[in-house]
């Protein structure tokens, strides 16, 4: 097999990771504006939000890239190409949360807005992986060189973990192991006139299984690990992991810890 994996219509030669990272943009928000809950929010609010959405994405995604390799990036400051010519998932997922959270505080808007995003991003992130795959060596999203059954050849006679694989079989297994959550989070609470829904929990545990997988899978990237051993997406995951377990177990134990106070005095 050679790569990358050109998809040929006619005399057009798509690229593949600018087919597959446009198509995962596309058919996410797609998804979506399809199955996002009924809301009190105003489009005026709905608009302040995504842009907050976008803003933290593009800033987290640039960021986390550049500290990779900080001497490098320090000695190309001046040049641009370097610079805005790449991005990483989770820089993206948690700088486009600090983006999300900001703006929510600011608009006055409390409720969380996470559980609608969650199968978006697992399936713009599962096309989007197809894209790095089949782009090969270019992408630099492969893995180790490997003497495992699931190495590939991406055309340098070097057998190597395909990570962008994992990660897709992965995101099918988180994709079902959250179904009872989603049907949780489509249950209206309260009358007709002022249902709300649970929300929050669902994105929440997303991200923690994410992240955890992440940290787990950047042992077998070739990248620099320049940080006591680890490289810097799995310092972000750890700092993001550490967010998540204090949402979903300390506070959730804080808030049922209330409620059964509340409960009591009743």
């Amino acid at each position: 097999m050679e790569f990358p994996i050109y998809l040929v219509i006619g005399s057009w030669r798509i690229h593949p990771h600018v087919l597959f990272e446009s198509l995962s943009y596309f058919i996410g928000f797609r998804v979506y504006l399809w199955t996002r809950r009924p809301s009190e929010m105003s489009r005026l609010m709905s608009l302040q939000i995504l842009a907050g959405t976008i803003l933290g994405a593009a800033l987290g995604a640039k960021l986390l890239f550049w500290l990779e390799d900080p001497l490098a990036t320090w000695e190309q400051l001046r040049q641009l190409h370097f610079l805005w010519g790449g991005k990483t998932i989770v820089g993206g997922l948690l700088g486009g949360l600090i983006g999300v959270e900001l703006t929510k505080k600011w608009i006055g808007w409390t409720r969380s807005t996470g559980d609608d995003f969650v199968y978006p991003l697992i399936l713009g992130l599962f096309i989007g992986r197809i894209g790095c795959f089949l782009t090969g060596l270019d992408d630099h999203t492969y893995g180790t060189a490997t003497t495992w059954f699931t190495g590939i050849d991406f055309g340098d006679g070097v057998r190597r973990h395909p990570t962008q694989l994992y990660e897709m079989v992965f995101l099918l297994a988180l994709a079902l192991l959250l179904i009872p959550l989603y049907r949780r989070s489509r249950a209206p609470l309260g009358g007709a006139a002022g249902s709300f829904y649970l929300s929050g929990r669902m994105f929440q545990w997303f991200m923690f299984g994410y992240l955890s997988f992440r940290f787990a899978v950047d042992f077998i990237k070739p990248t620099l690990h320049p940080y006591l051993g680890l490289n810097n997406i799995q310092l972000a995951c750890l700092a993001g992991l550490a967010y998540y377990a204090w949402l979903l177990w300390f506070r959730g134990r804080v808030r049922r810890s209330s409620a059964l106070r509340r409960d009591s005095k009743l």
